[in-house]
C-alpha cells in the first residue's frame, strides 16, 4: 500500500511541477507579445499561446478576479507560482506522511 501512496504523491508532484513551469512560459510568452518580441498572427506562436492558455486559465482566472492589478502588472501568476510550491514542499509531504503512517 505504501509504493501505491508514494507513487499517487509522485504523480501529482510531477503535475504541479508541469503546471509551474506552463505558468512561467506563459508569463514570458505574454511578456515578449506585450512588448512586440513576437507577434500573436504568428500560427505557431498563436497555438502554443492559446495551448498556454487553455491550461493556466481555469487556475489564474480565480485569482485575477480577486487580486487586482498593480499599475497594469498581473500579479496573480506570482501568487498561484507561490501556492504551488507551497503544496508541494508541505502540504503533499505531510499529507503523504500521514497517510502512510495511517494506512501502514
Amino acid at each position: 500500500m505504501t509504493a501505491i501512496i508514494q507513487f499517487v504523491f509522485f504523480i501529482l508532484g510531477g503535475l504541479l511541477s508541469l503546471l509551474w513551469w506552463a505558468i512561467v512560459i506563459s508569463a514570458i510568452l505574454s511578456w515578449l507579445v506585450a512588448f512586440d518580441v513576437i507577434n500573436r498572427r504568428n500560427t505557431a506562436v498563436y497555438q502554443v499561446l492559446d495551448f498556454l492558455d487553455r491550461v493556466t486559465g481555469p487556475v489564474l482566472r480565480p485569482f485575477q478576479r480577486l487580486i487586482p492589478s498593480l499599475g497594469g502588472v498581473d500579479i496573480s501568476p506570482i501568487i498561484v507560482l507561490l501556492i504551488i510550491s507551497g503544496v508541494q514542499n508541505y502540504l503533499l509531504p505531510a499529507l503523504r506522511g500521514t497517510l502512510i503512517a495511517l494506512l501502514g
